[in-house]
């Protein structure tokens, strides 16, 4: 029986839940002594020992000598074995950092917010600290960290190594980011695009898994794509397929920051969805619109609903190009499911080809939020597989 089965307020259940709750701890914490444990999770001294001597057995934690408050003390940690692997996942308005041992076993994972008009310097600064920070909380060291996974939200050239558009990230432009993180992290480095790697997580972990052609589509205060062809990533012969988010879909419409008019991200970016919003509700963000649209609130659920309409219009050239099995919907705007997916769906119905659309599957994205974090782990793994004394690189395999 699946432990989640186990009936209700039974010993095995409450034990295996004492156990989440230990390794969860650690996991958001980091490293940690049993009594802070105790006072992480709210289970007794007794308890969290038993269940640390259980899962030392288990091999799923690690414990060492250390010194809390001038007293000698053990300290608990995830298990890592000797190979730390480590994700990094530049937003518009953040970065996210997570380390692993395996795409599927994430030791540690953290967020910091980043200004709208954030450089390339302060960002990357930023990602290196909490990425510093997170290692020195699983009680390891940068050595121990073997390949590090950096995806940005913008094309990465993939002959030069550097962001390809100052237009769509203000800042970055012309900028190694491969060769600077090396630099700041003592560590190989592997850099691509956020949908890519979105699309990598996703085929590795979650709804793309086993689907020879498709899609994946981030939506957050951009839009982009990354794209799966015979089971591996298509970039395009310089890195840059997949910019969905730039498809004009009204050419008299509204100037883009791409510098073009009419292009989808005009429609559904985060800007697009926040004034539309303001002369009812004021000034939104995107994770307002978010929580009030899943509370109920008519026209946060309205504009999301166009904006997965407007989607729908666009995905339908992609569909009847490319014919993908799956197209899975990712991103902060995914966590709103059917209010933005089903009129997708109408959307694509109506404007692609309907032998195009009579087998295609639209999901929404397993890991959500994660899947671009979770690439960037997976083309870490890969790179660290592969290396062999190569420090930089632009991704290339899957």
């Amino acid at each position: 029986m699946n432990p989640s089965q186990a009936a209700p307020g039974s010993q095995a259940s409450l034990r295996e839940a004492n156990r989440l709750r230990v390794l969860d701890a650690l996991r958001e914490q980091g490293a940690m002594t049993q009594v802070e444990i105790a006072g992480a999770t709210g289970l007794s001294p007794a308890t969290v020992s038993n269940m640390v001597k259980e899962l030392d057995g288990a091999g799923a934690v690690e414990l060492a000598p250390s010194i809390r408050n001038g007293r000698r003390a053990v300290l608990v940690s995830l298990a890592t074995g000797n190979t730390l692997l480590a994700g990094i996942a530049f937003g518009d308005r953040d970065v996210r950092v997570a380390i692993a041992t395996g795409p599927r076993d994430i030791v540690g994972r953290h967020r910091m917010p980043l200004p709208a008009s954030h450089n390339a310097d302060e960002g990357m600064e930023r990602a290196a600290r909490l990425l510093y920070d997170l290692v020195d909380k699983s009680g390891k060291t940068m050595s121990d960290v073997k390949a590090v996974g950096v995806g940005v939200p913008a094309p990465v050239d993939s002959v030069t190594g550097q962001v390809g558009s100052e237009s769509i990230l203000p800042g970055w432009r012309g900028v190694d980011v491969g060769d600077e993180m090396r630099g700041r992290l003592g560590a190989p480095v592997v850099i691509d695009n956020t949908a890519n790697l979105g699309a990598l997580g996703e085929l590795r972990c979650g709804a793309l898994q086993g689907v020879s052609d498709g899609a994946y589509i981030k939506l957050s205060y951009g839009v982009g794509a990354g794209l799966v062809l015979g089971g591996e990533l298509f970039r395009g012969s310089a890195g840059t397929a997949g910019e969905i988010g730039h498809l004009t879909i009204d050419e008299n419409g509204q100037i883009c920051r791409c510098g073009n008019r009419g292009c989808l991200e005009t429609f559904i970016g985060s800007p697009a969805l926040t004034d539309a919003l303001a002369g009812s509700h004021g000034r939104l963000t995107l994770r307002d619109i978010i929580f009030q649209a899943l509370e109920g609130d008519l026209g946060c659920r309205r504009v999301l609903e166009d904006a997965g309409r407007h989607l729908g219009v666009a995905v339908a050239g992609l569909v009847n190009l490319l014919n993908p099995e799956v197209i899975v919907v990712g991103g902060q705007l995914a966590q709103v499911g059917d209010i933005i997916l089903d009129p997708m769906r109408r959307a694509l119905e109506r404007s692609a080809i309907p032998s195009a659309t009579a087998s295609l599957v639209v999901r929404q994205s397993e890991l959500l939020t994660g899947a671009d974090v979770i690439g960037a782990v997976v083309a870490a793994e890969t790179l660290h597989a592969a290396s062999d004394g190569l420090l930089v690189t632009i991704a290339s395999t899957s």
